[in-house]
């Protein structure tokens, strides 16, 4: 029944013409839609495959004497053809879905590196012979995480329709794989200090004073959407340029701010509170 509506007998003809886009003729054509009365048509196909393969370090010390950690370290490397991102609406992004294949690299979530360092520490130093220093200083609790992971993917994407298919959501550099850089890393501490006070009875009150990204490091972030192909950071913008009265459109340009983040993760916060417990 499509057939009734398909005037275009290829995708593409012999352009022989010199334009900008064409400065050496004869070229192939911009495509034309097989069926120009219809708009884009929307397929879901769970055809994309994912790879991961990780190396996980770790060693613990029991709570011993008032005292507990474990360090663990992960070297990963995640590996897909397209995010798993069901965005109604959001056009693809792929660049060819006849050679989906074309897009393997960097999954959006690969994190390459990551080290993570909690304690807790109650230590009870003084008992009966010292009960003013017991009342004061056995009780208190502290515990903490150290997270620091590497950069995360970025794409680099293209400004306008360098692919020429009318779709300027699915433009990546010609000749770069998907997800080739890499954004800013990533470093936090959070703390927590408690201290318990027993009443009469069950009951029993915990003051606490909790912060998060204690040092206050300033992690930078790069803006992605959803379906990790968009940014603001890794954008390149097609040029032309003439020489000797000959223009050459195949000139991409780096955008001012390159690989700049773009916004941050949350500062420094700092909380109390107060539990209690029957």
């Amino acid at each position: 029944m499509l057939q009734q509506y398909a005037t275009v007998d290829s995708f593409v003809g012999w352009q022989m013409t010199r334009t900008v886009a064409c400065p050496f003729t004869p070229c192939l054509a911009k495509l034309q839609r097989p069926i120009p009365q219809l708009g884009s048509i929307t397929v879901f196909d769970s055809a994309a495959s994912s790879y991961y393969n990780g190396l996980t370090v770790s060693a613990r010390r029991r709570m011993t004497n008032g005292l507990y950690f474990r360090l663990a370290y992960t070297w990963a490397h995640a590996i897909d053809n397209g995010p798993d991102a069901l965005i109604v609406g959001q056009p693809t992004t792929v660049q060819n879905s006849y050679s989906p294949a074309s897009e393997r690299g960097s999954s959006s979530t690969d994190q390459r590196h990551r080290l993570a360092f909690s304690w807790t520490a109650a230590p009870r130093p003084f008992h009966r012979e010292h009960q003013v220093l017991k009342q004061i200083l056995n009780g208190w609790r502290s515990s903490g995480v150290l997270t620091v992971g590497s950069g995360r993917p970025v794409n680099a994407r293209m400004v306008g329709d360098a692919n020429g298919d009318d779709n300027t959501d699915n433009d990546r550099l010609p000749g770069v794989a998907r997800n080739s850089y890499t954004g800013p890393d990533y470093a936090t501490l959070d703390l927590r200090i408690s201290r318990v006070v027993r009443t009469i009875g069950r009951v029993r009150i915990e003051f606490m004073a909790e912060s998060f990204n204690a040092l206050n490091r300033d992690n930078k972030r790069l803006a992605i959407t959803d379906d990790s192909f968009q940014n603001t950071a890794a954008t390149f913008v097609q040029n032309t340029t003439s020489v000797g009265g000959k223009l050459y459109p195949a000139q991409f340009q780096v955008t001012g701010g390159f690989l700049t983040p773009t916004s941050a993760y949350a500062p420094r916060q700092v909380q109390g509170s107060v539990k209690v417990s029957f």
